[in-house]
């Protein structure tokens, strides 16, 4: 089906650009197809109530990323990303350059998941109390 394609497409660029930590994941399980399929179909029955409804091709792929992307929001990837630039930039810059920036990233998101268990990591409202906890725990995984 035309849909599901374009659907499982546009959910491993969103993966790819919001949480790469999945994408490893995936690859190194072997499951990309499998996650990306499920994820699909289980927004099929959105997909033809929206089609029924005459909504445009663009509305459809957009609701259903919504959907299929809404337990990987918010991104702590991109939370920690933000971080490290703002925060460390000469070392931000030296991870780019050397191309290992989305590998310790990564690698940053494993440090501070207790921090974002214990101090609630949520798409609205900013925490500065996780914000201070993430800071320092990556100060200490780059030194």
């Amino acid at each position: 089906m035309k849909n599901a394609a374009i659907l499982r497409e546009k959910l491993w660029g969103y993966i790819v650009a919001h949480n790469p930590e999945l994408m490893l994941s995936l690859r190194e399980e072997f499951s990309v197809s499998q996650y990306l399929a499920e994820k699909a179909s289980l927004v099929m029955p959105l997909v033809e109530r929206l089609i029924a409804e005459g909504n445009p091709q663009y509305i459809i792929e957009e609701l259903c990323l919504q959907e299929m992307t809404a337990e990987l929001k918010p991104s702590k990837f991109l939370y920690i990303r933000e971080i490290v630039e703002e925060e460390f930039p000469t070392q931000f810059a030296a991870l780019q350059e050397s191309g290992t920036l989305t590998y310790e990233i990564v690698n940053l998101i494993t440090e501070c998941s207790e921090l974002f268990s214990e101090l609630g990591f949520r798409e609205n409202g900013e925490n500065s109390s996780l914000r201070y906890a993430v800071i320092a725990q990556v100060e200490d995984y780059l030194k």
